[in-house]
Order: structure tokens, then sequence, then C-alpha cells
């Protein structure tokens, strides 16, 4: 039986077996008014447990845990809670463990050195549609991909590009209401669904069209002509 978000709070959930790190991590979302840490787990089975009786906005995974691997909670959680957000928050900075994690499902990629000043913001971050990484990660993932797809100087002519999936009625007045500089709060009451529902819809929005922020749906939007100029 699934709990269900209230208020519009972010519902997050951590596992981690690192106690200072959880300690920063509580700290942290304690003193943010939107956003409630509903539960912590150390091992790895306690967070695939926490899977099936809490309804998780954000997940906040270690990937070395003491019974085993953190991206077995990640596919779990991409699986069972598609909506939910999820970011390693890591000392392994390798390529293996980056990749295996992006592949499993995660949307953020943090190294704890880097990740605790500025939690709370990566956190809404990820809830909105984003994908916090790390710097030197993101580099790393830049580095492999211009490895896998090197600069051709004569590409050939561009095919087609395929069909994106299109908005629902709903996702379509939410992005026109967002356009015209309606708040989430403001959207929810014009119609008539709880801010955590508009929260759903604007991320739903940016994942069908691949864009991380608010300035880059409206322009791709635009492109696209589901908007008006």
């Amino acid at each position: 039986m699934h709990t269900t978000s209230s208020n519009g709070v972010i519902q997050v959930v951590l596992v981690e077996d690192d106690v200072n790190f959880q300690h920063m991590v509580r700290h942290m979302i304690d003193g943010a008014p939107d956003m409630t840490l509903l539960a912590v787990a150390s091992t790895r089975a306690q967070g695939m447990q926490l899977l099936d009786v809490l309804h998780i906005d954000v997940l906040l995974v270690d990937l070395g845990l003491p019974d085993g691997s953190g991206i077995d909670v990640i596919h779990s959680a991409h699986l069972k809670q598609p909506d939910c957000g999820i970011m390693v928050c890591t000392v392994f900075g390798d390529e293996m463990h980056v990749m295996q994690s992006l592949e499993a499902g995660a949307s953020g990629y943090l190294l704890k050195d880097s990740a605790a000043h500025s939690m709370v913001v990566e956190i809404r971050s990820l809830h909105l549609g984003g994908s916090p990484i790390s710097p030197i990660i993101a580099r790393q993932i830049l580095m492999r991909f211009r490895e896998k797809n090197p600069v051709v100087p004569a590409p050939l002519p561009s095919l087609p590009k395929p069909s994106r999936p299109p908005l629902s009625a709903r996702e379509q007045q939410v992005l026109e209401l967002i356009t015209k500089g309606f708040t989430a709060d403001e959207i929810a009451e014009l119609i008539s669904v709880s801010r955590h529902t508009v929260l759903t819809f604007v991320r739903r929005i940016y994942r069908k069209l691949q864009v991380t922020s608010k300035a880059e749906a409206i322009y791709e939007a635009r492109h696209q002509g589901l908007l008006e100029d």
C-alpha cells in the first residue's frame, strides 16, 4: 500500500550505510520546508523493502552497501516507481559505476565530496526533471560520448527526426500555463489538482521534450509548434 505526497512536499528516501552522511542529509532536509525525509535504509535489502511500502518522489542511493550494490535498488525503483527521481550519492566516480547507474535508471549522479553543500538544491532540480551530475562525472560522460561519436566533416543529409511521444491534453494545458508564468501552486488551483500532480506533469513534459529546464521546454515547444509565438 503506497503512501501519497501531501501539500506538495517532496518525499525523499535515503539508502546509505554511512552514518555521518545520513546525519548530513537529514540535517539539510530538515531545514528545507518543501521536502521531508521519509525513511533511511542502511542496506540493499532495506532499500528494496521501502520501494514496496512508500511512495517516493526522490530516491538517494549509495552504490557500496553492506549486502550488495545500490545499482540493484536503482533498477528496482525504476521499474516499480517510474515517476521517482533517482540520484546516486557515492564516492565511486569510475566509468563502470557511472554508466551502470545511469543505465539502471538513475537521473543524477553526485560524488559525496561535492554533494554536501548543495543537496537540497539538487533534490529540487531532480524532482523538477533535471539531471544533477557532478562536473567531473559530466566531463567523463561527455568524453565517452565524443569517443563513440566522432565529428565527421561532411555529414550525410539528415533523416527526419523520430517522432516524440505527444503531450496529453493535461500536459499541453500545464505547458501553456507555465509559459504564461504561473507557478506550480497557481496551476494546481487553476486546474483543480494537487501541486504534486502538477510537478508530475512538468516532469513528463520535460521528458517528452527531452529538456531539463523551463526555458528549454518553452523553446523546444515553440520549435515543435506546440505553442504560439
